[in-house]
């Protein structure tokens, strides 16, 4: 297909069904293009091509056999590198983990490839998911397809780019803060963050354990509730994995919007956000309205506390996760003279300085005589964001906000400056906080042709809810607004 028709999970399955090209010669047509384009992009870390074409061949037989392709049968698709694949290098971004290989897969990734999916690689991310960039990576930044000397967004920037630059129909990140919700704005696509709990975290290589979450990227809305659909559902390996059903992801999205209503909170319009970014995310909104849905003020008080909060726990919970890296069991190892020599000397060789910093936080926050004024206080800053959350849903079916406070930045922007890079989270952090499902969904560009992201929040398990809206406004053109 052209670069103005991108194949798609639908497309996929009918091309291969009709005999019009075979699962591994549309496997072979994404590693031309990968080739083509990543030594720009640098999306991919690792390309798993013994394992695609494997899977593309089965599918093959089954086509051959005239049975049934399964839901994602065929459709090539690319993985965050902190999820475990079996085989497959994993590196989360860091020296740290350089040759490392997992001896088993991802619940989310074994539900791929049962559904039929193509695994074509791993994709670059900010080091251990630590970053709103993709700067922080060990193996170098990724660019923004749209603009290469943009950012393509973080932690997930890699697979925001192989989805934006069609060298994937579709892509799992993962979203402890926005690393899902910020790289789809900044690319221009579709990225949904699920309720926690919803999506097995077996697999996925800890940041901040309860704020991470796996959820997809694509091209449109139907792609998105389609890899939703597969990823989605209870795992016994998961002790935080909801035994809650999933729902008919396809057929709650074409339902109509009519009468539904679209929460609007004063608190995420104000100081700080581009003046673009803003007229974008209400043409959204009255194009909204305009399909029948009903705007409702709303106030979030606790906002402004969301950013320290987020970096008060998940940098708590990261000094946590961290610790097993020491080179004794796996990863890199750097020898020394004694043992703590050789802690010392691995840890300070293997992580990055943004590691460095959330893990000396984190130690900070959790360390005797402030444990109480940090850690503490923000589990119950927490509590009250997830209240503001829990008392406008009582006021409205969804809540829409901004993404991300402006547009993709240059590269090397904000490097030297933490604060503001934490900033671009803003608006993200707090459905992180509170554990409810959000997507960012393309909402036009800004007059130098970067992309706009406008943001979806709606209540526990609501996917279905969130993604319904989402289509119904890809439908009407929003994405192009």
């Amino acid at each position: 297909m052209s670069a103005a028709a991108p194949w798609t999970v639908a497309g996929v399955r009918d091309a291969l069904a009709g005999k019009k090209i075979s699962a591994r010669e549309l496997t072979a047509e994404f590693y031309s293009r990968i080739a083509a384009r990543n030594l720009e992009l640098n999306a991919f870390l690792t390309l798993s091509t013994e394992r695609a074409y494997a899977q593309a061949d089965l599918m093959d037989s089954k086509v051959a056999r005239g049975e049934a392709l399964p839901p994602l049968g065929g459709v090539p698709i690319a993985v965050k590198d902190v999820i475990s694949t079996r085989g497959v290098r994993t590196t989360c971004g860091s020296k740290i983990l350089e040759t490392y290989v997992p001896p088993y897969d991802a619940t989310a990734v074994e539900k791929l490839e049962a559904a039929g999916a193509v695994v074509l690689g791993k994709t670059n991310c900010d080091e251990f998911a630590m970053g709103s960039s993709n700067e922080n990576s060990a193996y170098g930044p990724v660019r923004n397809p749209v603009a290469l000397d943009r950012v393509p967004g973080g932690s997930s920037g890699g697979s925001a780019a192989a989805v934006a630059a069609s060298l994937a129909v579709a892509a799992l990140g993962t979203d402890t803060g926005g690393s899902i919700r910020q790289p789809g704005a900044c690319c221009g696509i579709p990225g949904l963050m699920p309720t926690y709990g919803r999506v097995s975290r077996y697999g996925l290589i800890a940041y901040a354990s309860s704020l991470d979450k796996i959820g997809p990227f694509a091209g449109n809305i139907a792609d998105a509730a389609a890899v939703m659909g597969v990823i989605a559902g209870h795992d016994s390996n998961d002790s935080t994995s909801a035994a809650v059903p999933v729902e008919n992801y396809a057929a709650e999205i074409e339902k109509p919007v009519t009468g539904l209503r679209i929460g609007v909170p004063e608190d995420y319009f104000g100081e700080g956000l581009d003046p673009e970014v803003k007229a974008k995310v209400e043409a959204g909104i009255s194009a909204l309205e305009k399909m029948g849905c009903r705007r409702v003020a709303l106030s979030m008080p606790h906002t402004d506390y969301a950013i320290a909060t987020y970096y008060i726990i998940a940098t708590a919970e990261a000094s946590s996760n961290l610790a097993r890296y020491d080179g004794v069991r796996y990863g890199v190892r750097v020898p020394g003279n004694t043992l703590i020599e050789m802690y010392r000397k691995t840890r300070e060789n293997g992580f990055g300085s943004e590691v460095k910093r959330r893990i000396m936080l984190g130690t900070y926050v959790l360390s005797a005589g402030y444990y109480d004024a940090y850690y503490l206080r923000a589990q119950k800053v927490r509590a009250l964001i997830a209240r503001d959350f829990a008392a406008a849903f009582e006021k409205a079916d969804v809540i829409i906000t901004p993404t991300a406070p402006t547009p993709a930045f240059r590269l090397g922007e904000k490097t030297s400056d933490p604060l503001q890079m934490y900033l671009a989270d803003i608006y993200t952090v707090t459905g992180s906080l509170a554990g409810v499902p959000g997507i960012s969904v393309p909402c036009g560009k800004t007059r130098a042709g970067l992309p706009v992201g406008m943001q979806i929040f709606g209540p526990h398990f609501s996917e279905g809810r969130v993604l319904q809206i989402a289509r119904a406004f890809e439908k009407t053109g929003g994405f192009t607004i």
